[in-house]
Formats: C-alpha cells, sequence, structure tokens
C-alpha cells in the first residue's frame, strides 16, 4: 500500500502504435515556392487540397482569388499563374468537394457563395466564370462546409449570423438556420451529417438538428471561451478548443449527448493565437496547430482516462498561417504516412508538406494504420437526404494505392528515425516540455530509449568477444601449422631422416 502511494503521482502510461509517430517536412524541391499568400487577418485555413490540385488563397487587388495548382506540380510558381478570381471581395475559405476532385467551393466578402469546377491537369487562363453562384447572406461569408455523405449539399456561414444549407441540384437555399446571437466562429458535421455543432461569439457551443434548425442542446461556456469545434468521428464526443479564465489556450472534450460540462479540460499553453484541431478518425489521433505558431501538437484519444494522451510535438522555426489536410486517399500508403499537412508559410511565400509517418520496417501492406476510410462514393442523394433518410458514409480500403517501398527509401526512413531528427531538432533531447505530465511521459519514453540502447550495446559487446576468441583460436591455429612460402600449402612439422648408410 504504502509503495502504491508513493507512485500514484504517475500518470497512466498506455502503450500505443502512435507512441513514435514523427513528423517530417518535405525537402525544398518538393514545396511550393513564390505564391503570395493571403494576408487576411479572417480566422480561416486558407488553403484546401485533394490528391488532385492544391489550392490557396492568395494576395490580391480589386477582388478575390485563389490559386489551383496540381499536387504533383511543386516547385517555383510562376508570377503570372492563371487564378480562380471571379469574386469581387477578398476569398474567406475554400473547400473541395470530398466526392469530386475537380469541384471547389469558395466564399467572399462579397457575400457570396461560388462553386468552380478546374478542368483536367489544372487552369490554363484565369477563370472568372464560376459554375453556380449562390446569393443569399446579407453580409460576407465566412465558413463553408460540404456534407459528409452527399455531394450536393454545402453549409455556409455569414457574419449576418445565418447558416444556409444549399442544394447544389437546385442552385438554391433549402434551409435557413437562424439561432445565433453573434458571429458564428466555426462549423463542423458528423460523420453522416445528422448533427451540426457550431461555436459562436457569445461563447456558447450549439449542437443543432441541420434539417429542421432546431437546437438539440447549447453549453454556456463561461470557464472555456470556445472558438474551434470539431466531431470525434463515430465516438459521439467532440473536441473544442478556445482560452481559459486566465487567457491561456485550452482544449475541452465534450459529450454530444449531455453539454452541461465538459468530460476533461486541459491547457496546451500561454501563448495568444487561435488553436486549430484536426482529428483523425482512421488512427484517434488529434491534431493542434496554433495560427502564428511553428508546432504541431499530438495526441491519442482514448474512451478511458487519460481520454488525452499527449505523443510527440512537430516542431519548425517558420510560422504557420493556415494549413491544408490531404484526405486519406492521398497519402503515401507505402512509407506509413497517416496524415498529411500543407503549412502555408506567409513570409517566404512557401507552402511546405509536413508528413506524419508511423516508423516501421515492414515491406507489406499495414492494415491495423489504415482501416476502411470514406470514400469518393456519395451515401445518399441531396433529395433522400432532405426527406430524412441516414447513411453512414461508404468506405473503401487503401490496399489499392500501396507501392512496396525501394530498399533506398527504406534505408533512408530508417535512418531517419534511428537518429529520432525533426526538422533538425533531436527529439530526444531538445523537446522543453510545458506542463508535468509532458515532462513524466518524455521522461518514460527516454527510460525505454535508453533500456534499448543499453540491451543493443550488451548484445554487440557479447558479439565483439565471440569473434575476438575466434580470431584468436584462428591465430594459434596458423602459428601452429606453417606453410609453405612458394604454394602456401601446409608443411609437416616432422624432421627430416637422415638417409641410411649400407
Amino acid at each position: 500500500d504504502t509503495c502504491t502511494k508513493e507512485m500514484s503521482w504517475r500518470p497512466t502510461y498506455r502503450s500505443s502504435k502512435f507512441r513514435n509517430v514523427y513528423g517530417k517536412a518535405d525537402n525544398r524541391e518538393e514545396c511550393f515556392d513564390g505564391i503570395p499568400i493571403t494576408r487576411s487577418v479572417h480566422d480561416s485555413q486558407f488553403c484546401a487540397v485533394n490528391p488532385k490540385f492544391l489550392a490557396i488563397v492568395t494576395e490580391s487587388a480589386g477582388g478575390g482569388s485563389f490559386l489551383v495548382i496540381p499536387v504533383s506540380k511543386s516547385g517555383r510558381i510562376d508570377p503570372h499563374y492563371p487564378k480562380v478570381c471571379g469574386h469581387q471581395g477578398n476569398v474567406l475559405d475554400i473547400k473541395w468537394n470530398p466526392f469530386m476532385d475537380h469541384v471547389i467551393a469558395s466564399c467572399s466578402e462579397d457575400c457570396s457563395v461560388r462553386i468552380w469546377e478546374i478542368p483536367e491537369g489544372g487552369l490554363r487562363r484565369n477563370m472568372t466564370a464560376s459554375a453556380l453562384e449562390l446569393h443569399g447572406h446579407t453580409r460576407r461569408v465566412g465558413l463553408i462546409e460540404w456534407h459528409p455523405t452527399c455531394s450536393g449539399l454545402l453549409f455556409s456561414a455569414g457574419y449576418d449570423n445565418k447558416i444556409f444549407l444549399w442544394n447544389l441540384e437546385i442552385g438554391g437555399p433549402v434551409k435557413r438556420i437562424d439561432c445565433h446571437s453573434e458571429v458564428i466562429l466555426c462549423i463542423s458535421l458528423n460523420a453522416d451529417g445528422t448533427l451540426l455543432a457550431t461555436t459562436c461569439k457569445d461563447n456558447r457551443l450549439r449542437l443543432i438538428e441541420p434539417r429542421s434548425g432546431k437546437v438539440l442542446q447549447e453549453a454556456d461556456c463561461k470557464n472555456h471561451r470556445v472558438n474551434r469545434v470539431v466531431f470525434l468521428g463515430n465516438t459521439r464526443r467532440l473536441i473544442t478548443t478556445g482560452v481559459s479564465q486566465w487567457n491561456t489556450r485550452q482544449v475541452a472534450l465534450w459529450d454530444q449527448d449531455d453539454l452541461t460540462r465538459p468530460i476533461t479540460e486541459e491547457e496546451i499553453d500561454g501563448l495568444s493565437g487561435l488553436l486549430f484541431p484536426f482529428y483523425d478518425a482512421d488512427t484517434h489521433m488529434l491534431y493542434l496547430a496554433g495560427k502564428g505558431d511553428g508546432n504541431i501538437r499530438y495526441y491519442e484519444i482514448h474512451k478511458e482516462k487519460p481520454y488525452l494522451q499527449y505523443l510527440m510535438e512537430f516542431r519548425s522555426p517558420s510560422p504557420q498561417k493556415g494549413l491544408g489536410v490531404m484526405p486519406k486517399r492521398g497519402l503515401d500508403v507505402g512509407a506509413c504516412e497517416v496524415f498529411r499537412f500543407y503549412k502555408l508559410v506567409t513570409l517566404r511565400g512557401l507552402v511546405e508538406p509536413v508528413s506524419m509517418i508511423v516508423p516501421r520496417r515492414s515491406e507489406t501492406y499495414q492494415e491495423d494504420i489504415y482501416p476502411m476510410t470514406p470514400g469518393t462514393e456519395p451515401a445518399v442523394s441531396p433529395d433522400e437526404w432532405l426527406s430524412g433518410i441516414n447513411r453512414a458514409p461508404v468506405l473503401m480500403s487503401l490496399k489499392g494505392s500501396y507501392k512496396r517501398p525501394d530498399q533506398k527509401a527504406l534505408r533512408a526512413s530508417k535512418r531517419e528515425r534511428r537518429a529520432m531528427v525533426v526538422h533538425g531538432i533531436d527529439l530526444l533531447e531538445n523537446i522543453q516540455p510545458k506542463r508535468d505530465s509532458e515532462l513524466l511521459k518524455l521522461f518514460f519514453r527516454q527510460q525505454d530509449e535508453l533500456k534499448r540502447l543499453r540491451e543493443e550495446l550488451n548484445h554487440r559487446d557479447t558479439r565483439i568477444t565471440q569473434l575476438e576468441l575466434e580470431l584468436k583460436n584462428l591465430k594459434n591455429d596458423c602459428n601452429s601449422r606453417p606453410s609453405c612460402l612458394r604454394c602456401g600449402s601446409p608443411m609437416s612439422t616432422s624432421r627430416p631422416q637422415p638417409p641410411s648408410i649400407s
């Protein structure tokens, strides 16, 4: 009992297949350089990506514009590269259709939402005519979100405190949600699109039925001023990021069936930049990236305590303006890549891919880290969903996109992981934890690494001793049997007999 009491301060440390995930920034040749990234102060990502195209909101005069670049065409971008420039005001948000890689939606300060169809291979000249133009908001539109199971439905939120649900097949709104008293900060849909979560400037977290617009639950976040919200897949939970009453950045976990109080809250740091959450439902990992920060923290979500398990942190000296996230079907499965960011660095006019990799030596498809994931086939049509039919996303396997890595790439990956160096920073030595829990977890991880290194050292010492004995025995054997200098064959050691005298 005494021992138990003495050790009770230690946090629960779970074994996880993702505890050694590390971030790797691509080489300069694989980045997108020379891009005039927007200097807007609007709280958005300003970047969207899919397996075919990368879209970035750019700085422009006399209207809003954004670039659409094929993902394969990295390097320095021509200053006169064609743009999508049909908006009369600054573009505030862009999102690719999850089911059609050539269709992108944008919203702007000109109070409109527009749908664009990008030609195969990318733009060859400036695009000014949109495929569809949607009007209904009376003030600028700051947020858009596609429905997760239906390709023809789009949500938009404006500074008029209203959310519109657009049916693109008829080219107009089918629902207007008017339950917010102030500006809407974030909107998020659950996995099958049956629930809509919103955060608002009035410090309230709302759970809304999107077909009827009815508010199902509402939380008054006095001690946790919410900014961003995201659903955690099918776990019936939500994550919000915001600011605590002591003005420190904070993350909170909520049960969607009971928003009276959060399940747990965790303070991150004392910086002032907005904290963006990104959730991977396939690995149950949560990524936190601050606007203006250079680092990306990542956690593993558990159903039981500790609900948020800190794993590691990717650090970079370049501050990020926004981050685009590649869908799962666009990842490098052969390299065990589980997440990929496209990081906007405004000061350098650079878009830098950052890959999150699970270090593994196997040369086969890793089914345990790549479960079935939402694909490109919609589960329902707009009319079906609006009539009340709900279906889960249609899943696909990533095994078809698996390519066996060559030996050179495997050796390079092994060297990177052995050194534990990410972007010039040694993760086992130079990280300065900001909380006691992070310090203890890092301490336990270092102990495991030291134990592994000691075992490897002992094994090598034993092997060296064996080789020295074998070499010594070989030398003794050679000395006992001298060889002929001319032919190298062993000579007899017996003395010759003198000839007999008859």
